[in-house]
């Protein structure tokens, strides 16, 4: 019967394969990663009219001791300094 019902209603598949139903983990704030994450900060950056991106902001182990107690002045600021940056995009249904 669930090939049948996968004929009939093709959404499910998709809502079963992805989850995106889903917020993973449960009870926590995704908009505040400093409680999850060490040294993390999260901006929002906007794209183009009526949309806006929210990125988090990650320094290296090696800047945590600097980087404690900063304001997001100070993690823009060391977005441009000659540190490497890596751009991991991720998200579930529930948080995107």
């Amino acid at each position: 019967s669930v090939p049948f019902l996968i004929r009939l209603f093709p959404v499910l598949l998709t809502k079963f394969v992805f989850l995106n139903f889903l917020a993973f983990p449960f009870f926590v704030d995704l908009r505040r990663p400093e409680l999850l994450l060490n040294n993390t900060i999260s901006l929002y950056l906007p794209t183009e009219p009526g949309v806006t991106v929210g990125v988090w902001h990650t320094v290296p182990g090696s800047r945590g001791a600097e980087a404690q107690g900063k304001d997001h002045r100070w993690y823009e600021e060391a977005l441009g300094d000659a540190h490497p940056v890596i751009i991991y995009l991720h998200g579930n249904g529930g948080t995107r």
